[in-house]
């Protein structure tokens, strides 16, 4: 039966690959939307802050781990760091683009790979939080680490059938993957990205209770070296099979499974990153992960808490780049002081420490949240992500510049002539990475300003949408109408107007103050943006972009206020110096939050999607003479993936073989 199966499949799925190649923008829309967790269940922080209403007794009193967690979580991370310090070589892993496998092993045996995991499977079970905290030892020790690790366990096998998988999955991939099966998510396509309309990759149901998967994934992390990997592929609707984008389990030495290759980067030499092929790869039944047409569910809804991995990198390495400044700038002496008593370099080490501490009262806050699993966390995940990807990447620059030319320098240089080995441009390279892996800065915009304006689609979005007759509207005006009738009064005035509101946060509460203002504004604000652009206000990505930056200006004041004021009950001395930290941040982010407000309305976003509408055009080719590209007649933008068997060799392996 498989050679009338695969013919009858390769022609069907060439013949959707064409239709998926012309998705329309509308199309594509509408399978985003499918896919969104649309119920709110739970209260939100970040959610009600930008719909104008400030509720700090979401997040206050800091929320903390249970004791005996506390205990566990901590003798764990003292054992992890004991080991990074006396096993791995971030250097000799930059050298060889290779973790080694004895490294991996030894991070198997003390339990990594299940931080997470509950303990009846095998797994530590511990939180987020001293996941997050783990990942900050692990990312310091080398990037590559923590990202093997990270991909791993927040987005790969673990945390999906952790949440989605029944009785029978857990038990048969959870345990592995707490010993040590690395894992690996495959999502992206060679064409297809952000925009899982057009997802190629197809399973297709056969007689005998299995799927046949056929297509190739690119830049599967993890993917070279991984014996468990969670696959989104179309499952093409049928009698008896609903269809649509759908979350498999697969075994790695599946047959038809070909890694075709290793990805290199300029950062991350460690990753191991690969194109993968499936061609006819049988997947059980079995292995389908909640049922067919909810993979895309699945995806976000595991990276609700899974976006705070990449958030816990960035503020290691931000804390680290901080510990680096400021012995450098205290080290180094020019025209008879230290250069950081020079005001230049001062100003660059004062905003590397209030980033620093802002990105980690973020990180701690939200993860601490997820924990609790008393609000809903996944609009404060999402702004975690960007907000510490964007911060970390501008600290690391800073970085480069205070240590100016052996910024620029290799470890390896440096130690050469008698220096100390410090790698700031590798960390550099490392962390670009961050401000697109799992969503671009970009489109986690997008994604914020969809659930930013959620509650006004979800009363007026009748009124402007285009395919409403007039009934409809009429029933969306009322509804609106009443809704606004409400909302929008209580926006006039606050308790960020009385200047004896929020006492509890002594000095720090002129900043809680300026925050509650703020978030009436900044709502008032996406009103009148609705207000003048109705529906097309998805166009304009220069105001939604910038009506989220400021509400992840205002979340990350909020909490640094909230941790300062933690730190200032648990140590007196430590909690003085972090109220004087957390206000140096919310004295720098009210400058930026006014400017945004600024530019909401005052910009040049039409003039400038105009030049660029014309500079695609080709009107201005004549501005690129003069340089050579040597890329071209390399390859096409785009490699085919056409589905078929592999061509070349496979070059997966394992860090963990059976029996290790």
């Amino acid at each position: 039966m498989a050679a009338p199966t695969q013919v009858k499949h390769e022609g069907t799925q060439n013949a959707e690959g064409a239709q998926r190649a012309h998705v329309t923008e509308k199309e594509a829309r509408q399978v985003a939307e499918a896919a969104r967790q649309t119920e709110w269940e739970l209260p939100s922080f970040a959610k009600e802050l930008y719909l104008g209403r400030f509720r700090p007794d979401l997040i206050a009193p800091h929320p903390r781990p249970a004791p005996d967690v506390e205990a566990r979580g901590q003798a764990y991370l003292e054992q992890l760091e004991r080991f990074l310090r006396d096993h791995v070589d971030g250097r000799q892993i930059e050298r060889d683009a290779r973790i080694p496998d004895d490294v991996v092993r030894g991070l198997a045996q003390i339990g990594t790979f299940g931080i997470k995991i509950p303990d009846e499977y095998g797994g530590l079970g511990l939180g987020q939080v001293h996941y997050n905290r783990a990942l900050m030892l692990l990312g310091t020790a080398n990037a590559s680490l923590g990202a093997l690790v990270s991909a791993h366990q927040s987005i790969g096998v673990p945390e999906p059938v952790k949440q989605f998988g029944n009785a029978d999955q857990k038990r048969a991939f959870l345990p592995r993957c707490a010993a040590g099966a690395i894992s690996a998510f495959l999502l992206t396509e060679p064409d297809v990205g952000s925009d899982p309309a057009r997802l190629h990759t197809t399973a297709t149901p056969t007689d005998g209770g299995y799927y046949l998967l056929d297509g190739v994934k690119l830049w599967s992390t993890n993917g070279v070296v991984a014996e468990l990997l969670v696959v989104m592929a179309r499952v093409p609707a049928s009698e008896g099979h609903r269809g649509g984008i759908t979350a498999f389990v697969v075994e790695a030495d599946t047959p038809g499974i070909t890694v075709e290759r290793r990805n290199a980067f300029m950062g991350l030499r460690g990753l191991e990153n690969g194109v993968t092929r499936f061609d006819q790869v049988r997947v059980p039944a079995a292995n389908v992960l909640g049922r067919e047409g909810i993979g895309l569910k699945i995806a976000l809804t595991t990276l609700n808490t899974g976006r705070l991995s990449i958030p816990a990198l960035c503020v290691g390495t931000s804390k680290w780049c901080l510990k680096i400044g400021r012995e450098w700038a205290h080290e180094r002496v020019q025209w008879g002081r230290s250069v950081g008593r020079h005001a230049a370099v001062a100003h660059k080490i004062a905003f590397m420490a209030t980033a620093a501490y802002a990105q980690e009262a973020v990180v701690e806050l939200a993860s601490h949240l997820a924990d609790a699993g008393r609000t809903d966390i996944r609009i404060e995940a999402a702004l975690a992500k960007m907000f510490t990807s964007e911060l970390a990447w501008q600290v690391a620059d800073e970085l480069v510049q205070v240590r100016g030319g052996r910024g620029y320098e290799t470890a390896d240089s440096l130690e050469a002539r008698g220096e100390r080995a410090v790698p700031v441009e590798q960390v550099l390279r490392d962390l670009r990475i961050n401000r697109i892996f799992e969503g671009s800065t970009e489109i986690m915009h997008l994604l914020i300003a969809r659930e930013a304006v959620d509650a006004h689609l979800a009363v007026a979005g009748d009124i402007i949408d285009p395919e409403v007759d007039l009934a409809g509207k009429a029933r969306a005006a009322a509804k609106a109408g009443a809704f606004y009738a409400t909302w929008l009064p209580p926006l006039l005035t606050g308790p960020g107007q009385l200047p004896t509101a929020y006492p509890e946060y002594g000095p720090l509460a002129t900043h809680m103050r300026f925050v509650e203002r703020s978030s009436r504004r900044l709502a008032r604000s996406t009103f009148y943006g609705m207000a003048r652009w109705q529906g097309r206000l998805e166009h304009q990505q220069g105001f939604l972009g910038r009506v989220v930056d400021i509400g992840a200006e205002l979340f990350a004041t909020s909490a640094v206020c909230v941790r300062a004021q933690m730190q200032l009950q648990d140590d007196p001395r430590v909690g003085a110096a972090a109220v004087k930290l957390a206000g140096a941040w919310a004295r720098q982010s009210r400058l930026r939050v006014e400017r945004l407000f600024d530019e909401l309305w005052t910009n040049t976003d039409a003039a400038d999607e105009q030049l660029a509408a014309e500079v695609l055009d080709g009107e201005y080719t004549w501005a690129e003479v003069g340089v050579i590209d040597a890329s071209e007649g390399t390859g096409p933008w785009i490699a085919d993936a056409s589905p078929g068997p592999a061509q070349v060799p496979d070059v997966s392996r394992r860090m963990m073989p059976p029996g290790a």
